[in-house]
């Protein structure tokens, strides 16, 4: 099985590609295999969206500044880096939606914007009567006999009505994906809830109901986890790991196509790589312009991912005088503000911030709305500070800002996201044996499950080649 040596081709050196490349040499090692792999890279980093600015005593985060601690496989390749000493979880803390210009506390005992406790939500500035009693409605009304996908607007709307999905539930989930709510897809986002719904029929009752089984007497603890040196520590101790002959950087993957029982690719620079399988780590819209034909991957394409951008200011804790306390607010849709969401990083994050000093970050561009991100630098800090100023307590200027962008990053999961991508992969299971694809694009974008992508690509195409 060993007698030819075999190579494999990671193209995309995000933190899926990353992964893929560190469990793939892994598996190289412990199995003495004769393989080898080169990992291409059109920048000229790794990490993708994970980048962390240092400055002066703050560690910035530019793309996401944490993962979410339950989901393992983060928790498990840092272990696996020896870097556990380095996590640090989030600080708990009240958080808001804004509301008609002020900050309404989220009610006590929401779980993703689905109450468990009625009294806090009947106490609620955030709903009017009339909507309190049509979210009421999901205690009683029957369960839906619909099968398939559909939005996660629809689905809620149905459940608890307007008013509650439009000024709680829509901020808080669509935020994630910078989507518009009522196109996300339910099944690619919060399948949870439709099984929720098929077991208890009311997601009031079925929530409370985990709530009190999950429900414990020590003290509450941050849902997040990072890295005390920032998140891009961890890109730099996988870099740190793999062969640096085997990482192609500055090189971008021009198209694929059949030669043999392998593929040759053709690379930027003109040069021709032959490889025997290959982990496609890389946006939808790349992934469809490099594969030949177009037809085996036109459903990469059909849906356009949106544009956002962090903007984080720094100040003199003194100029910022938060009369809430808490970790920071979102902004729903229908709220007439720039910005989508701010985390008021120091209260959040201690560890982030100098004594004496206030991080604040906030974000701007949503699906159909994200023309911001393509205004000049000091056009999105106007916007961003005059929201701020209507909201929160700020004097003076900033000490200094931070403003990244990402163009089309954020993929959308819109309803059919799911079949679109089983439907895919079957083809090139088919006609294209031995090309995975693996990332934010597929099956779900947070670390997590980008890493859990990387893994299982890297598990998937070692048994692939080294079975031929």
């Amino acid at each position: 099985m060993n007698r030819k040596r075999r190579h494999l081709t990671i193209v995309g050196g995000g933190i899926t590609g990353l992964t893929a490349a560190y469990y793939l040499q892994k598996g190289i090692a412990r199995q003495s295999l004769s393989l080898d792999f080169t990992l291409l890279e059109a920048s000229n980093r790794l990490g993708g969206k994970v980048q962390t600015d240092v400055h002066n005593g703050f560690v910035m985060e530019k793309g996401p500044d944490s993962f979410l601690a339950r989901k393992a496989s983060a928790v498990e390749l840092v272990k696996d880096l020896g870097m556990e000493n380095q996590l640090v979880r989030n600080r708990t803390g009240q958080s808001y939606i804004l509301h008609r210009n002020r900050l309404c506390p989220i009610p006590e005992g929401a779980v993703m914007g689905v109450p468990t406790r009625l009294l806090p939500f009947v106490r609620s500035s955030l709903f009017s009567p009339a909507g309190k009693v049509r979210a009421a409605f999901d205690l009683i009304l029957p369960r839906s006999n619909m099968s398939g996908d559909q939005s996660v607007g629809h689905f809620f709307r149905r459940r608890l009505g307007n008013e509650a999905v439009d000024h709680l539930i829509e901020p808080l989930l669509s935020g994630i994906y910078a989507g518009d709510i009522d196109k996300l897809s339910l099944m690619s986002t919060f399948p949870q809830f439709y099984k929720l719904e098929k077991e208890h029929r009311s997601l009031i009752l079925a929530m409370k109901q985990s709530r009190k089984l999950s429900t414990r007497k020590e003290k509450p603890k941050g849902q997040f986890l990072t890295l005390k040196t920032g998140l891009q520590s961890m890109v730099e101790a996988i870099e740190s790991e793999l062969p640096r002959q085997s990482v192609m950087k500055s090189v971008a993957l021009q198209s694929i196509e059949k030669d043999g029982e392998g593929y040759r690719l053709h690379l930027s620079d003109g040069r021709h790589l032959h490889t025997d399988a290959v982990i496609l780590a890389v946006p939808g819209p790349i992934a469809s312009k490099v594969l030949k034909p177009p037809s085996a991957s036109h459903t990469l394409a059909d849906v356009a991912p949106t544009s956002v951008a962090t903007v984080v200011l720094a100040y003199s804790k003194t100029s910022v005088r938060l009369e809430h306390e808490g970790t920071g607010f979102v902004v729903p849709r229908k709220e007439n503000y720039t910005i989508t969401a701010c985390t008021w990083t120091h209260k959040k994050w201690p560890h982030t911030t100098p004594d004496g000093k206030a991080l604040i970050r906030c974000y701007v561009g949503r699906a159909g709305d994200d023309s911001i991100v393509d205004q000049s630098d000091d056009a999105i800090i106007t916007s961003v500070l005059h929201d701020l100023k209507r909201i929160l307590d700020i004097s003076g200027d900033p000490e200094f800002c931070r403003i990244t962008r990402w163009k089309d990053a954020m993929p959308q999961y819109t309803v059919g996201h799911r079949s679109r991508v089983e439907k895919l992969k079957r083809h090139l299971d088919t006609h294209f044996p031995g090309i995975v694809l693996a990332g934010a694009a597929y099956e779900g974008i947070g670390i997590p499950d980008c890493i859990q992508q990387g893994k299982t690509a890297a598990e998937q195409t070692l048994r692939y080649v080294m079975a031929q």
